[in-house]
């Protein structure tokens, strides 16, 4: 079957896997150590896969170049596993043409660390059902790599605004106030790197950018290979859907840091203010999440708990166990109750 991908040890043919501790590629079976050059050289020399264009909603099939078992996936899943042989596959012709990402930032905290964060700030949240924490709920854990589009300008302001400085002082019984009223002019150009947006549709915003910001100083050049052991989605929108939002944000923005670059004035009245971007440029890159979701079938509603791949940021929106919230209530208020009662009682 076209477009499946993996990357294998050059020693022992084992699966390779992106270790994000040591930020290096290891082999699970001769425990072999790779690193993105060396993987990258390899790449280079191996036969080019056969690519396909495949995108939309609908269901595709994939065969494991290792075990030949079916892979079923949705079309804008670029990298993903075999649940019989747990070997990593990437769909590397859901990556080519225009969706080939610009940027990675690869995984920087391991699923062994993701753990003990999830664990740590559950330890804080008292109401959440145990389903939500079980052991079997944890293990689900998954590292994602997200499409994000990132935009990046150049914003050149000016602006014009009346500013007045009020003195105020008494003189016998009287009391005198003197306003002076400035012409104040403010221009600057400021560069705008990488304001990101989440380019996936099927994703839920909160869950994906949550976790934001990310480190875009370390992000390294896209290799396919970043992306072994790992989940990874493909984008499905463009700056077409989120083009105008994001540039009233910047002009937003810039317009603010003019406004607050005029100080020690007790009033000021902006005239008019122009902002214009320039240099405009639309990147795609592949950002890490770890993910634990969990719905609740009888409210029909999904929860999440993501942690930053990169920085350990966390984010989440968590279920709430009633019958917990009702022994507070007990704990709580009815004790309350009998005292008011007996107090009432007595007087």
């Amino acid at each position: 079957m076209s477009g499946v991908l993996t990357y294998k040890c050059s020693n022992c043919g084992g699966p390779l896997k992106f270790d994000p501790e040591k930020q290096k590629y290891a082999c699970e079976y001769c425990l072999s150590q790779f690193t993105q050059e060396q993987v990258a050289a390899e790449e280079k020399e191996a036969p080019r896969a056969e690519k396909a264009e495949k995108g939309g909603g609908e269901p595709f099939l994939y065969n494991c170049s290792s075990c030949g078992a079916e892979i079923v996936t949705d079309g804008t899943t670029a990298a993903t596993f075999c649940y019989y042989c747990h070997n990593p596959v990437i769909l590397s012709g859901r990556l080519s043409g225009e969706y080939n990402p610009d940027y990675v930032v690869p995984f920087a905290i391991e699923k062994e660390k993701a753990v003990d964060i999830f664990r740590l700030w559950m330890k804080k949240k008292r109401f959440v059902p145990k389903e939500f924490y079980s052991e079997d709920q944890i293990e689900k854990i998954s590292g994602v790599y997200f499409p994000y589009m990132l935009y990046s300008c150049r914003a050149e302001g000016r602006l014009n605004a009346s500013a007045d400085r009020v003195r105020v002082w008494v003189s016998g019984n009287h009391r005198y106030t003197e306003t002076q009223t400035f012409e104040v002019k403010r221009e600057g150009s400021m560069p705008v790197k990488f304001v990101p947006r989440n380019a996936l549709k099927k994703a839920n915003r909160e869950l994906v950018e949550g976790v934001l910001p990310y480190e875009t100083e370390k992000m390294k050049n896209f290799s396919m290979a970043y992306l072994s052991g790992f989940l990874a989605e493909r984008r499905d929108m463009g700056e077409q859907e989120f083009g105008d939002e994001v540039k009233t944000e910047v002009r937003s923005f810039a317009q603010d840091s003019l406004r607050n670059s005029i100080t020690s004035y007790d009033s000021v009245r902006i005239e008019s203010n122009d902002i214009r971007l320039k240099d405009e440029a639309w990147e795609y890159a592949l950002l890490p999440v770890w993910a634990l979701t969990y719905r609740d079938e009888g409210r029909d509603e999904m929860y999440y708990f993501t942690i930053n791949g990169q920085t350990g940021k966390v984010c989440g929106k968590l279920p709430v166990d009633k019958f917990k919230l009702s022994l507070l209530f007990a704990e709580i208020f009815v004790p309350i109750l009998i005292v008011l009662l007996i107090v009432g009682y007595l007087i």
